[in-house]
């Protein structure tokens, strides 16, 4: 079969050969049709992911949509290695597949699962988002962002703010309000307690770094900030009392954290909801030959989710 192969753990995978998978104890093979490309991919593939470094050679990619050879379509984000999403075919564990909703294109279907997936969760499962509360999304201009801010309306949000660096897309999208996450951490948190009209209760963080303290500056008292990337800093310096003085409830976050049963219920709504038009993405399909290009510009910020075509 055609793949996306990875001879390097330093270098990008090649578009290439390797041999088909085949059903073997609860494994199943699925026919690929569409993988998201997402960092987590960049990580494993360099082994700086916790897993450690992948074997040599072997198929990256960690999930994506297809169908089983009777005709099901599934969406599945655990693979079998060497086998990896970002192939013809892929080896899976019969008890990680999910079903998809009817009617939803498979490149949404697949651009859904990891991005989406991560909005869904953090704000469903791991900040128990209550109806009405305060939702302040940072990065929101990011895919899983984007996402988030969506997804906080469709669960009951009362107000939903979005934030992020000075950009013409942060207001495009269907926020309560916009904030700008450039200047001095005081002045953010001002703004941000002013569209908040008081504080938020929820804060979904993908950036850390200073957006994420100017964030806890706005926080209502118990707050719950969700924290699940760091494309802004590794490392900030936390005063104590900004945590003790909002009793602030500080929660990390990563969808492998979630027991399958929630991912796939989750992901069957989340899905169902893209398909009546209540969710959406911006998306860039890709060939499967083309991945090394993809693979640079996934490393250096694409813009935009990249899903790779695997027929």
């Amino acid at each position: 079969m055609r793949a996306a192969v990875l001879h390097d753990h330093s270098a990008p995978p090649r578009y290439g050969e390797f041999d088909d998978p085949r059903p073997s104890g609860d494994a199943v093979v699925v026919d690929v049709e569409a993988a998201g490309l997402n960092h987590l991919d960049l990580a494993k593939a360099s082994g700086t992911f916790y897993t450690g470094p992948p074997p040599l050679p072997s198929v990256v990619g960690s999930d994506g949509v297809g169908r089983l050879p009777d005709g099901r379509r599934v969406f599945f984000d655990t693979v079998v290695p060497p086998y990896g999403a970002l192939a013809e075919r892929v080896l899976v564990p019969s008890g990680a597949l999910f079903d998809v909703a009817d009617g939803l294109d498979g490149t949404l279907a697949a651009a859904l699962g990891n991005s989406g997936l991560a909005a869904w969760l953090a704000l469903e499962w791991r900040a128990g988002l209550r109806p009405g509360e305060t939702v302040l999304v940072l990065g929101a201009t990011g895919t899983v962002g984007a996402a988030a801010v969506q997804i906080a309306r469709a669960l009951g949000a009362g107000r939903v703010i979005a934030a992020a660096r000075s950009s013409a897309r942060l207001h495009h999208l269907n926020a309560d309000a916009h904030v700008d996450l450039t200047g001095d951490a005081g002045d953010v948190s001002a703004a941000l307690r002013e569209a908040a009209g008081g504080g938020v209760d929820v804060i979904i963080d993908p950036l850390w770094g200073p957006p994420a303290l100017a964030a806890m500056g706005a926080a209502r008292h118990g707050a719950r900030f969700v924290q699940l990337g760091q494309q802004a800093a590794t490392a900030i310096e936390l005063p104590a009392p900004l945590v003790r003085s909002a009793a602030l409830d500080i929660r990390g976050f990563a969808i492998f954290h979630a027991p399958t049963d929630v991912r796939r219920d989750a992901y069957l709504r989340m899905t169902e909801l893209a398909a009546s038009g209540g969710l959406t993405m911006d998306v860039q399909v890709v060939p499967l030959k083309d991945i090394a290009a993809a693979w640079e510009r996934q490393r250096t910020g694409a813009g935009v989710k990249l899903v790779i075509t695997c027929h």
